[in-house]
Order: C-alpha cells, then sequence, then structure tokens
C-alpha cells in the first residue's frame, strides 16, 4: 500500500470519534469482520488508526478505498462542510430515463480529458443521492487529498449542492463535467450557502413551507408585570401589537424550525423615482446593487426582527422571499418598481 494512502486513511480515522469507529468501519465495508474482531477500539485514537491502516496493507487498500472511507465520514459529518446549491437547466422540458452508469461514465470523461491528475470517487445513497468526491491535481502534481471538492446530486432533479475546495479555479471544470454527465445545458449558482445540507434540501425540494393556514392566534402573556397604575388601555394596545406581530410573523414563516440557511444574495434593479421639477436624471436609469445576507441563522434572525421592536410587521417581501424565491427557480417579478426583478448570479 502506498505511503500516502496509508496516511490518508490513518488521518482520517483521527477525526472519527472514538465511540463511532467500529460503526463507520463497519460502514466503509472494506475491513471483513474477523479484522474488525481483532481490533480495539478501548484504547487511544492514535494507536486504533496504526491498526486499521495495518489491516489496510494486508487488503492493499488503495486510493479509491481511503476515498470511499472519507465520502462515508463526509457524509455523516456533513455540517462541516460548507454548501453551495446550484440549478441546472434543459433547453426543453422533456423528461430523461437517469442512467446511474452512464452518468458516472460521462462525468470521469468530461472531467478526465481536461485534467489528467484527478481522483473520482462516486457513493449513492438511498434517497436517490450520489455523492461525488473529487480530489484535484495539477499536470505536474498527484491529486491533494486533503482538499477535495464535494458534490451532491439527486438524479432527475435540476439541483446541484456543491462544497467546493479552495482550488476555486476548478469549480469551472467541475460545473461542466456535471451538465455534461446529467444531460443539461446550464449551470448558474443560487446564492444560498449553509453548513447544513438538509436545511438546503428542504428550501429547494419544497419541503419547507412558510405559511400555515391552520394557525389560530392564541393571546401572549406579557413578560413583564404591568404597573398598577398603568393605563388600562395602553395596557391593552400593547397587548394587542404583540398578538399582531406574532400572529403576521406566523403566516410568513410558519410556527415550524427555519431551514438553517447562513447566506443568501441577489440584484436588486428598481428605477429612481423623484419630483420631475427636481430633474435630478437626465435618463430614466435603474437603480441597482447587490443584496447580501448573512447570519450563523439567517431565517431565524429575519424572524426574530419584528417580535425583537427591530423592524416593522410584516417583514418587508424583500427579506420574506428569500426561502420561498430560491424554491422557485430564483424568479420574482417586479413590482411597483420596489421588488428585484430576478435573481441571478453576479
Amino acid at each position: 500500500m502506498d505511503e500516502t494512502v496509508a496516511e490518508y486513511i490513518r488521518r482520517t480515522v483521527l477525526k472519527i470519534p472514538r465511540d463511532e469507529i467500529k460503526v463507520m468501519l463497519q460502514k466503509w465495508g472494506f475491513l471483513s469482520e474477523a479484522q474488525l474482531q481483532t481490533l480495539n477500539f478501548h484504547q487511544i485514537k492514535d494507536n486504533i488508526s496504526q491498526e486499521v491502516v495495518q489491516l489496510c496493507e494486508e487488503n492493499s487498500a488503495d486510493i479509491k478505498q481511503a476515498a470511499a472511507l472519507d465520502i462515508i465520514y463526509n457524509h455523516i459529518y456533513q455540517n462541516k462542510r460548507m454548501w453551495s446549491v446550484y440549478q441546472m437547466r434543459k433547453s426543453g422540458e422533456e423528461l430523461e430515463y437517469f442512467d446511474i452508469t452512464d452518468f458516472k461514465k460521462k462525468f470521469k470523461r468530461r472531467l478526465r480529458s481536461a485534467l489528467k491528475n484527478v481522483t473520482i470517487t462516486f457513493k449513492e445513497y438511498e434517497d436517490n443521492a450520489i455523492w461525488i468526491r473529487v480530489a484535484w491535481g495539477t499536470p505536474y502534481k498527484k491529486p491533494n487529498q486533503y482538499k477535495p471538492s464535494y458534490v451532491v446530486y439527486h438524479s432527475q432533479t435540476p439541483y446541484v449542492f456543491i462544497s467546493a475546495s479552495v482550488l476555486k479555479s476548478n469549480l469551472p471544470l467541475l460545473c461542466q463535467a456535471l451538465i455534461v454527465a446529467s444531460n443539461y445545458h446550464d449551470i448558474r449558482e443560487m446564492e444560498l450557502r449553509s453548513h447544513s445540507l438538509n436545511s438546503l434540501k428542504d428550501i429547494v425540494f419544497k419541503r419547507y413551507s412558510q405559511n400555515f393556514q391552520t394557525y389560530s392566534p392564541k393571546p401572549l402573556q406579557g413578560r413583564n408585570v404591568e404597573p398598577e397604575n398603568a393605563d388600562i388601555r395602553i395596557v391593552q394596545e400593547n397587548r394587542n401589537e404583540k398578538e399582531r406581530i406574532h400572529r403576521l410573523n406566523q403566516e410568513v414563516f410558519g410556527s415550524g424550525p427555519q431551514p438553517k440557511l447562513e447566506f443568501a444574495q441577489y440584484k436588486l434593479e428598481t428605477m429612481f423615482k423623484s419630483d420631475p421639477k427636481m430633474d435630478v436624471l437626465d435618463k430614466k436609469e435603474p437603480f441597482r446593487c447587490l443584496v447580501k445576507f448573512s447570519s450563523p441563522h439567517l431565517l431565524e434572525s429575519l424572524k426574530s426582527l419584528a417580535p425583537a421592536g427591530m423592524a416593522d410587521a410584516p417583514l418587508s417581501p424583500l427579506l420574506t422571499c428569500i426561502p420561498h424565491k430560491a424554491r422557485n427557480y430564483f424568479k420574482i417579478r417586479e413590482k411597483k418598481g420596489l421588488f428585484p426583478e430576478s435573481f441571478v448570479s453576479p
């Protein structure tokens, strides 16, 4: 077994929590049950990793087996990576039969025609998700296994989730291989990013709904006890306002937890309106700007603005449309010159 492969397997095992090493090795399936029985999982992880490497040497492990173990680790700990959503488009609406073997063959052929030194590994999961791991090299260097790109593609959908390596120059090659292998003709970033891959899937696959029509508001209890001499009308007005804000928040965001979105971006285009007598603009040019949102939990942050008194209720559609428009191909019509005309990649 190559020394670089042995070291990569050792480091991968070291990343796994000790209590989960045995289960993950069983999912890997490269070592036999008899070999796993010889391992002492109660010792320090460094010793466990050395023993695993010795067993892998007996089985003549290569980089493909090592990459397969890395995929299993990243599938379980997918929140350790930052994921971006990409949307592919066809020239027509026709649906084609998806052949996983043909997909893999086209993907490999396209990528290796542009770059010879590359390691490509696939793994299929039960939810029709194809996990692809790509380790990049250069014309003169072997692939760097410690900085791979990860792709999660759900067959027969236009959505791809990519966790790119630091080598951003390779991203166009990756995207080109995806559209060729999946028979699409175009791909673009949707400008949604998060460490939570499942939350991004909830948004684009419409598994998350902002509106719950069955909701019936309940009176809210005030956090602070009102002073005895407070005007009863002011107290009631404050309670009514809290109930109104809570009701509007429920109508917009729903009653369940929000998908964990950490980044959203779109371009805003609107017309500048002014008094004609002021003659501010000689030409009626649209006003354009790039709007970016980022937060450890973006949707929950937006949801908390009105109850915290930091924004009026209901929130502007410019804020509440982020997850809704993301799952509708990022297209939104301009309305009275106030809303973004379309969501596009810069």
